[in-house]
């Protein structure tokens, strides 16, 4: 079928659909692998224009360059760079008030003459303000009036008509999120501060602290290791959603053991009732995998994917109990780690209990 039977009808075939497809993605990435061989002096210029601001990066563009722009402000703000967007429209109209002289402003524009842009930039130039331009040509309006000038170069717009914006927006939002990661590493930003600028959602859970999302101690059942596996388990009961875990402590309080519902399980099974109203520290899983309280949840998680464990005690730098991480209250970050774990054949559960305990102990 024709592009014009297609248009014509509406429908294209799904070899004609995956044939445009690929040649849409090839088109924008072969533009963005050109660039990044192009990539000179002028990019390290904004950097250390970015690296050594003492105000805030002001972002502008208008239409879909100002939609690319948004997006890379808010990149900039939580990578360490403090950022605001500019409606180049808006801002001749009052929200220039915004704009300090030790600001930057990046300006988005492929042609480098919209129109909004242009009559923006006069205002600038007065005020001092340093202005780094992405756009197609260093010798554009925009370009000659920019201190920095990230040129993408002629592009040819993705699609059959090659007019919509797809291959320029594409670089832009490329080249910017290069900047603004070169910048943010300038800065010697780390994973911890980007916790702080993430504290919400799954993402958050993964960048916070051990000691923000495990169950604290009142809610964990701890008991003397000194007790009977009876006495125990009839003083240390507690109502509500229990973990399946109790951690043990010597006089002094610090961590010894653990002991979980699977181990009673298998005394019963074994038929090991005498044990009941012995020492618990003689069936307990001796110095058992700990993480120090103020650890990365992402630690965390990753050291209980690749134990295999349910339970994690927290403890703190004499090795008391603070809390306990039960799998269940981080099971929805396992499908996200940044680096998979291998899962284990399957093992009968004899096998499994027995490995899980040498696990705990190494």
């Amino acid at each position: 079928m024709s592009l014009e039977g297609a248009r014509a009808t509406g429908q294209l075939s799904v070899f004609e659909q995956l044939r445009f497809g690929r040649e849409i993605l090839l088109n924008e990435s072969e533009a963005i692998r050109s660039i990044a061989g192009r990539l000179g002096r002028s990019f390290c210029r904004a950097a250390d224009l970015l690296f050594g601001c003492r105000g805030s990066l002001i972002v502008s563009g208008m239409g879909k360059a100002g939609l690319i722009g948004r997006k890379l402000m808010a990149t900039f703000a939580s990578t360490g760079t403090p950022s605001h967007f500019l409606h180049p429209a808006e801002a001749v109209h009052g929200d220039l008030g915004r704009l300090r002289q030790d600001d930057v402003v990046l300006i988005l524009s492929q042609s480098g003459e919209t129109e909004e842009i242009l009559r923006l930039l006069p205002s600038l130039v007065e005020m001092g303000v340093p202005i780094i331009a992405m756009t197609a040509r260093e010798e554009s309006t925009l370009g000659r009036t920019a201190a920095v000038v990230l040129e993408l170069g002629a592009l040819e717009e993705a699609g059959n008509l090659r007019l919509a914006p797809s291959t320029s927006t594409t670089t832009m939002l490329a080249l910017g999120d290069a900047l603004a990661l070169v910048v943010s590493r300038m800065r010697g930003f780390a994973r911890e501060d980007f916790a702080r600028f993430h504290p919400a959602g799954a993402l958050g859970r993964k960048l916070s602290r051990v000691g923000q999302y495990c169950r604290p101690l009142q809610m964990c059942r701890v008991a003397d290791d000194s007790l009977s596996v009876r006495e125990v388990f009839v003083q240390r009961s507690m109502p509500g959603r229990r973990t399946g875990a109790i951690m043990l402590v010597d006089g002094e309080g610090r961590l010894t053991g653990l002991f979980t519902d699977s181990d009673l399980a298998r005394l019963f099974e074994h038929r090991r009732e005498e044990t009941l109203d012995q020492p618990i520290r003689g069936v307990m899983t001796r110095n058992p995998i700990t993480i120090q309280d103020g650890a990365m949840m992402t630690d965390a998680v990753v050291l209980m994917a690749g134990r295999k464990i349910s339970e994690l005690p927290v403890v703190d730098a004499d090795g008391r109990p603070t809390g306990l991480i039960d799998v269940t209250d981080v099971v929805g970050l396992f499908p996200q780690l940044e680096e998979p774990v291998v899962a284990e054949p399957a093992e009968a559960p004899d096998r499994i209990a027995h490995d899980r305990k040498q696990r705990r102990s190494a």
